[in-house]
């Protein structure tokens, strides 16, 4: 049996009773597309979010404290909490296109070693039996 054969077969054996496979496959592109829109979503909330509380509400809240007014306080606080959960997001964001990026690099990497230790020596494929007795 040749390899391409044992591993349909194998596939097939984990499809179940009467229905479809259930295999995982996320691939590079995948991963590299969810990567990029994290990137570009940490961007956009960068420009648009007025970390340093510069934009109409930090100046509203500079106004009325100004002019003695409570809700000058209040708005300060709110324009606080704001910046603190907009940072809290952009981590987020920068955590998950980081994280994607080094995964889609990792695993690139642990394929070639794998692909390369299920070969013998004059570069033909393992079958799966032969993979099986690593296993057990």
């Amino acid at each position: 049996m040749t390899f391409d054969e044992e591993w349909a077969a194998a596939k097939q054996s984990t499809t179940t009773a009467g229905g479809p496979s259930y295999d995982l496959v996320v691939t590079q592109d995948d991963l590299g597309a969810v990567g990029h829109e994290a990137f570009v979503v940490h961007g956009e909330l960068r420009k648009k979010s007025d970390i340093a509380g510069t934009g109409a509400t930090g100046r509203a809240a500079a106004e009325c404290s100004a002019r003695n007014l409570t809700m000058g306080s209040e708005l300060s606080v709110t324009l606080s909490t704001w910046d603190s959960q907009v940072k809290t997001v952009l981590q987020m964001y920068a955590h998950i296109s980081n994280h994607l990026d080094y995964s889609k690099q990792a695993h690139a990497r642990d394929d070639e070693a794998i692909a390369a230790s299920l070969r013998h020596r004059d570069g033909s494929a393992m079958s799966v039996s032969e993979i099986q007795r690593y296993v057990k």
